[in-house]
């Protein structure tokens, strides 16, 4: 089968086509025959030698796909069209899917949707409620409002009536927020975002979804209402925290949690998946919720693809087309 290949980490110029042989499938996974892939952060991180894959796992990129089952232990899943989050190993013709992770793509969803969703509406998920424990009437604050992961964490969050406030980086990401319907939107390019909270958010944010760490973290807690917490899901703004002020943290009595999803246990992630299914399985179905695509790359423009993102362009969603 046809792969993209990282014969050495660095640009996205060095994203190749190799061949190699199909995964084969254990009892407990499915075969199949790529149709879309969901394009993440994640993935230029490890092209970048940053974000190596879990022990044991593909070192092929990709980490969500789209397609239909051509081999299975349970023959009712033969030719069915399903989505799902892999941990390595998208970015080919064929690739391994936990059977307990597939959801069944819908009827009237294309490929490229079903790729979109299961990375950024699982990790949005497990940030807002399995995490955070954020409830009706809250106000979550969000950075990075206009990615993928953004996106789909407004979404839920309007649904379970939460407020949202989130921080973009251009006018064009604020309107596009405001279209989703965000409640306070701030360009931090324009604006202090701690500045204009205070201001206008009486009380303070409950939850933060923070995937920008370094000094973020302080003004994070400067925001926090009493009992408030941060949930750290990437360090683009670095690794660490300087003059970290523990004293007003106890003050509000806040929590700062890191996490990740990628190497979480088969477990935790078919629990979580089934708990995203029973409250949110609906709406998605019926397209109530939906994935934000920004912009749909054949698989051969991949470079671009990464390019694209590592620009900090995407406004939802980048997918890759496997033709």
């Amino acid at each position: 089968m046809k792969f993209i290949d990282l014969p050495e980490f660095g640009a996205p110029s060095l994203l190749t086509f190799s061949e190699t042989h199909k995964p084969l499938a254990n009892a407990d996974q499915l075969l199949v025959k790529v149709k879309a892939i969901g394009v993440n952060r994640a993935d230029t991180l490890q092209r970048q030698g940053k974000y190596p894959p879990p022990k044991g796992e593909s070192t092929i990129l990709g980490l969500e796909i789209c397609g239909e089952v051509v081999e299975a232990q349970d023959k009712q899943w033969i030719g069915k069209q399903v989505f799902g989050l892999v941990a390595g190993g998208a970015y080919a013709e064929y690739c391994v899917l936990n059977t307990a992770h597939a959801f069944t793509l819908p009827e009237q969803m294309t490929a490229e949707l079903g790729a979109a969703i299961a990375e950024v509406f699982l990790t949005a998920y497990q940030s807002l409620f399995a995490i955070g424990d954020l409830q009706a009437g809250q106000t979550l604050l969000v950075h990075a409002g206009a990615s993928g992961v953004g996106t789909a964490a407004i979404q839920l969050a309007k649904a379970a009536g939460a407020k949202v406030v989130v921080t973009v980086g251009s006018e064009p990401k604020k309107a596009f927020c405001e279209q989703l319907g965000v409640d306070l939107v701030i360009n931090y390019r324009e604006q202090d975002f701690v500045s204009v909270i205070k201001a206008q958010v009486k009380g303070g944010v409950n939850l933060v979804v923070d995937c920008v760490a370094g000094d973020y973290i302080n003004r994070d807690i400067n925001v926090l209402a009493m009992d408030g917490k941060i949930v750290v899901l990437a360090i683009m703004g670095g690794r660490f925290v300087e003059s970290l002020d523990m004293a007003k943290m106890m003050g509000k009595r806040a929590t700062i949690e890191a996490s990740t999803l990628r190497n979480r246990s088969d477990e935790y992630k078919s629990d979580l998946i089934n708990q995203l299914q029973k409250r949110f399985g609906a709406a998605l179905q019926s397209g109530e919720i939906k994935p934000i695509i920004d912009k749909v790359f054949d698989w051969k423009d991949v470079a671009q693809a990464h390019q694209y993102i590592e620009d900090n362009k995407n406004m939802g969603k980048v997918v890759l087309r496997v033709e």
